[in-house]
């Protein structure tokens, strides 16, 4: 992230993983993600399949597996729907115990769980194994637009301080004998998210105008010492998608 910041999500490990060009870690994850959404919802083996691929790909690089499945609580949020879909989905309906559930339901809450837990496991592999100024990096050399690497930059460099202000904040409203047992006790959290986004804003401005009189043009600097993957480097990465599609293919046959 550069000087003074620290990487709480990368797991610092000498493997043929963490030295790979992020370019191709990025677009192997992301033709991963891919063929795992195209897989038939039916295909149980397949997303087994799956997961042994990327437990694997965890021991390569020598990332502790705990750690991971921590990682994966991120996606709870987003499975909520999923959680409801068997007791609103139409059709059909199958009885377990006494709650009567949808069968479309059912086959929606699983597709979207498993597709979105091995998505996100993907994820939380290449973000251990690879700095965020990296992935930056890999998606500018991929050709992504170069506002959208801009404005992915300066959301993960404030994001830091805007966590050091909300941690800050919190520590001066407990000093103050300030610790919320109740709804109506949170008038406090809600001031303190109006004083945080005024604050940030004032301060985007300021790094806006700091960075524009030194000659920022939109686009991030190259560093000289920076060297392109090879073809078998590409080929390398390559092989996980190629490989995942080949079992979304064959999962499709014979469906």
């Amino acid at each position: 992230m550069g000087a003074g910041h620290h990487r709480p999500l990368t797991v610092d490990r000498d493997s043929v993983l963490h030295r790979m060009a992020p370019e191709c870690k990025v677009a192997a994850t992301v033709l991963f993600v891919f063929a795992v959404v195209a897989t038939p919802r039916e295909a149980f083996w397949a997303f087994g399949l799956y997961a042994v691929i990327l437990a694997a790909l965890a021991r390569v690089a020598g990332l502790p597996l705990g750690s991971l499945f921590r990682r994966l609580a991120i996606e709870l949020p987003f499975l909520g729907f999923a959680f409801f879909l068997p007791f609103i989905g139409r059709g059909e309906h199958v009885q377990v115990g006494f709650l009567s559930l949808s069968v479309d339901g059912l086959w929606g809450a699983w597709n979207i769980l498993v597709k979105g837990t091995l998505g996100v496991a993907a994820s939380s592999v290449l973000v251990a194994t690879t700095d965020t100024r990296a992935i930056l990096r890999g998606l500018e050399r991929l050709h992504l637009p170069h506002v959208l690497v801009a404005v992915m930059s300066f959301m993960m460099r404030y994001l830091e301080v805007i966590i050091s202000e909300v941690r800050a904040m919190r520590i001066a409203r407990e000093s103050r004998g300030y610790d919320p047992r109740w709804f109506w006790q949170a008038r406090a959290i809600a001031t303190s998210a109006g004083t945080l986004f005024i604050r940030s804003y004032e301060r985007g401005e300021r790094v806006y105008l700091a960075m524009v009189a030194r000659g920022f043009d939109g686009t991030l600097p190259v560093l000289a010492d920076e060297v392109r993957p090879a073809a078998a480097t590409w080929a390398t990465a390559l092989s996980l998608p190629a490989a995942t599609a080949s079992i979304a293919l064959v999962a499709w046959v014979t469906r």
